[in-house]
C-alpha cells in the first residue's frame, strides 16, 4: 500500500503497487493524458513502471525541462525505427539528448544524403501519426544480449558489455523496432509531433580516432510547432551571423590548412583586435592591474613542478634544443609565478595583481577546430592575482564589478554566473576549503546576484566562478572566470612574508573575462551580425565623392576626420556614388560622408548611416559631434 506524496503536499494511498499513470489519472483526465513520465523521489521513472514503496512523486509534462528532454530521446528512438525500415542493413549505435536536440549514430556502408534525410524524416512522420504504445520492458542482461545478438546489432553488444552486473537495463519497443535505454520515453507517439531532422555528420565510435567512423544524424524537437518554428528561425539567423562566413565577407580574418587552428588577421580584423586590447589595457589600468609579457617557451621542468605535464602533456607543443625539451606555453599560470618570485615580497605588497595578453599554444584536435572559436592559438585576457586568504572576498568583489562594467560596454547585460566548489580529489584542507567557498559566497550575495552551484565540480586545487553571456539570440558563451588556487604558489615556492614575519605561501586567483581575444571576437561578430557599435567598428566612416572633381576635397576631409582619430577609410574610385555607397553598406561601415558640389561649394558633407538613415548634410564639426555620441554609446546598438 503505497502513500504517494504529490509537491503540493497532498497524499495518497494505494492498495497495491501503482504507476504513475495511475497517480496522473487520479489526480485528472487532462494531466494523465499529459503525463510524459514521473519523478519518483528525485529519479525519472517511465509512467508504466510500477511504484512499490511510499514515495513523493510529481508527474512530468511536456511543460517541464525534463519533458522536453524525454520528448527529444524518445525521437532518437524514432531516428532509428525509420533507419531500419528504411535500410535494414544499417546497424544502431547510440542516441542521446544534445542541447536543443538529438543525434543518432549509425553505422551504414554508404554514406548518408540529404535526399535520405528527408525521407527518413517523413518516415518518422508516417511513424508518429500511428499513435502506437510505446512499450518499456525491464530485463537482465542475458536477455538483452539475445535480443539485440538475433538483430545483429553489434554495437548494442558492445554497450552491454560494458554495463556492470546487476545494472537495471530496459528494452523500448516501438512496434517491430527495439532499443535499449535508461529511459525514461513518451508513453505514446502522440506526445511526438514537433520536430526536425537538421544534418548528418561523421562520429566515431565512443568518440574514439581509433576506432570506425559511424554517421551521425541530427534533429531537434520541442514541446509546440510554435517553439520548433522559433528555434528553426533563430538557427536561420545563426547561420546568417556564423563568423566564419561574415570574417570572410567583411574580410577580418581567414584561416587555412598550412596553419590549422591559427588565425591570420586581416587589416580590418586586426583593427578590431587592437581596439578590443587597448579597451581591455585601460580597464585593467584603471583597476591597478601591472601588465607583463613573459616567454613562450619555458623548459619542460617547469611544467612538471607546475603539475602540468603530467596533466596535459598530450595537449602541448613541444621542441628541442642543445639537448632540452621544451613546451609552448598552454597557460599563462607557471610563468606569472616567476614574475612574482623576483624579489622579497611583504604582505604589504599584496594583493598584487599581474596581468599578461599571453599567447598560447594546445594542440586541440583537428576535428574539434571551429573558426575563432576553437583554435589552437589563442590569446588570453589572462591575470592572476597574489593576495593573502583574507583579501579573497575583496578581490572577488572588485573583479565581479570589472566583469559585469566590461560585458556591459559590449551590450551583454544577461550575465549567469555559477559557483563550483570542492570535488572528491582536491589538495588543500577542508579549512581552506570553507574559507575560499565562504569567500565566493559572500562576495557573490554581497552583489545580490542570481547564481546557481555546482557542488563537486570545482578545479582540484580551489573553488571558482564561471561568468556566462546570453547574446541577441539568447545563446550562452562561458567567458570569464576567477579560480581560487592554494597549489600552485606552494608547488612553485611562491612567498611572501606575512605581518608576524614568517614565510607563507600567497593565494592565487586565476582570472579571465574574455577568454580569448580569438573566441570573445568570434562571439562579437556574430552577436552584433558584423554591424559593430561604432566605437568598436575597424572602419567607422568612409569619405567618398560623387566626380573626381570633389577627390581633394574629399582627401582633406577624410584627413582632417582621420587626425581627429576616427578611423577613416577614403574611396575616390571613377565608380558611381550609388555603386560605391551600396558596396560600404554591405560592409557594415557605420557612417557614409559623401561629397559632391553643392556639398563643396557649401562646406558641408552629406551623411548617412549604414541603415540607410540620411542624416542631412552638416558640418565637420557637427559630423564629429555625431562620431563622438555614437562612440560612446559603447555597446548600445
Amino acid at each position: 500500500m503505497p502513500l504517494i506524496t504529490l509537491p503540493d503536499g497532498k497524499q495518497k494511498n494505494f492498495d497495491e503497487a501503482v504507476t504513475v499513470r495511475q497517480i496522473a489519472e487520479s489526480i485528472g483526465p487532462g494531466l494523465a493524458k499529459a503525463a510524459l513520465a514521473g519523478k519518483v523521489n528525485g529519479e525519472l521513472l517511465d509512467t508504466c513502471i510500477p511504484i512499490t514503496i511510499d514515495s513523493e512523486v510529481s508527474i512530468i509534462t511536456s511543460k517541464d525541462q525534463e519533458g522536453i528532454e524525454i520528448i527529444r530521446h524518445s525521437f532518437a528512438h524514432l531516428i532509428g525505427h525509420a533507419v531500419k525500415q528504411l535500410f535494414p542493413d544499417a546497424k544502431m549505435a547510440i542516441g542521446p539528448v544534445i542541447e536543443d536536440g538529438f543525434y543518432y549514430d549509425i553505422a551504414y556502408n554508404n554514406p548518408f544524403t540529404p535526399e535520405d534525410l528527408e525521407r527518413i524524416e517523413n518516415r518518422i512522420n508516417k511513424l508518429v501519426n500511428l499513435d502506437y504504445d510505446v512499450k518499456v520492458e525491464v530485463v537482465t542482461k542475458e536477455i538483452a544480449y539475445k535480443t539485440f545478438k538475433e538483430r545483429e546489432e553489434t554495437y548494442k553488444l558492445d554497450i552491454i558489455d560494458r554495463i556492470p552486473e546487476g545494472e537495471t537495463i530496459k528494452l523500448y519497443r516501438h512496434e517491430e523496432y527495439t532499443d535499449m535505454c535508461r529511459g525514461p520515453h513518451v508513453p505514446n507517439t502522440r506526445h511526438l509531433r514537433a520536430f526536425k531532422l537538421t544534418k548528418i555528420s561523421g562520429a566515431y565510435w565512443r568518440g574514439d580516432s581509433n576506432n570506425e567512423m559511424l554517421q551521425r544524424i541530427y534533429g531537434t524537437a520541442w514541446a509546440t510547432s510554435k517553439e520548433l518554428k522559433s528555434y528553426i528561425k533563430r538557427i536561420e539567423e545563426a547561420e546568417k551571423r556564423d563568423h566564419r562566413k561574415l570574417g570572410k565577407a567583411l574580410s577580418l580574418f581567414h584561416t587555412q590548412e598550412e596553419a590549422p587552428g591559427m588565425v591570420f588577421w586581416h587589416p580590418k580584423g586586426w583593427a578590431i583586435y587592437q581596439v578590443l586590447e587597448r579597451y581591455i589595457r585601460d580597464q585593467l589600468t584603471n583597476n591597478s592591474y601591472q601588465e607583463i609579457k613573459t616567454p613562450q617557451t619555458v623548459d619542460r621542468t617547469l611544467w612538471e613542478k607546475s603539475g602540468h605535464w603530467d596533466k596535459f602533456k598530450e595537449d602541448m607543443f613541444t621542441t628541442v634544443s642543445e639537448n632540452r625539451e621544451y613546451a609552448i606555453k598552454p597557460m599563462n599560470c607557471p610563468c606569472h609565478i616567476q614574475v612574482f618570485n623576483q624579489g622579497l615580497k611583504s604582505y604589504r605588497d599584496l594583493p598584487l595583481r599581474l596581468a599578461e595578453f599571453g599567447s598560447c599554444h594546445r594542440n586541440e584536435p583537428s576535428g574539434a577546430l571551429h573558426g575563432l572559436m576553437r583554435v589552437r592559438n589563442f590569446v588570453q585576457d589572462d591575470a592572476h592575482i597574489f593576495c593573502t586568504e583574507e583579501q579573497i572576498q575583496s578581490e572577488v568583489s572588485r573583479f565581479i564589478d570589472l566583469v559585469f562594467n566590461i560585458y556591459s560596454s559590449f551590450g551583454f547585460d544577461s550575465i549567469q554566473i555559477k559557483l563550483s566548489t570542492r570535488p572528491e580529489k582536491r589538495v588543500g584542507s577542508d579549512e581552506i576549503w570553507d574559507k575560499s567557498e565562504n569567500a565566493l559566497h559572500e562576495a557573490l550575495n554581497a552583489k545580490n546576484l542570481e547564481w546557481e552551484l555546482l557542488p563537486g565540480e570545482g578545479a582540484f586545487y580551489g573553488p571558482k566562478i564561471e561568468f556566462s553571456l546570453k547574446d541577441c539570440l539568447n545563446r550562452i558563451w562561458q567567458c570569464g572566470t576567477i579560480q581560487v588556487d592554494f597549489s600552485m604558489p606552494e608547488r612553485l615556492d611562491a612567498t611572501y612574508i606575512d605581518e608576524d614575519g614568517q614565510r607563507k605561501h600567497p593565494v592565487m586567483l586565476h582570472r579571465a573575462i574574455l577568454g580569448s581575444f580569438e573566441r570573445f571576437i568570434g562571439i562579437l561578430i556574430e552577436h552584433y551580425g558584423g554591424k559593430f557599435p561604432t566605437w568598436l567598428a575597424p572602419i567607422q566612416a568612409v569619405v567618398m565623392g560623387i566626380t573626381e572633381r570633389n577627390n581633394n576635397r574629399c582627401i582633406e576631409v577624410s584627413n582632417e576626420l582621420t587626425s581627429k582619430g576616427y578611423r577613416v577609410k577614403l574611396d575616390v574610385r571613377n565608380e558611381k556614388i550609388g555603386f560605391k555607397i551600396r558596396e560600404h553598406t554591405i560592409q557594415k561601415i557605420p557612417f557614409l560622408v559623401i561629397i559632391g558640389d553643392k556639398e563643396e561649394l557649401s562646406g558641408l558633407v552629406s551623411l548617412r548611416s549604414r541603415d540607410g538613415e540620411d542624416l542631412g548634410n552638416i558640418s565637420i564639426e557637427k559630423l564629429s559631434f555625431i562620431l563622438d555620441e555614437s562612440i560612446n554609446q559603447l555597446g548600445r546598438v
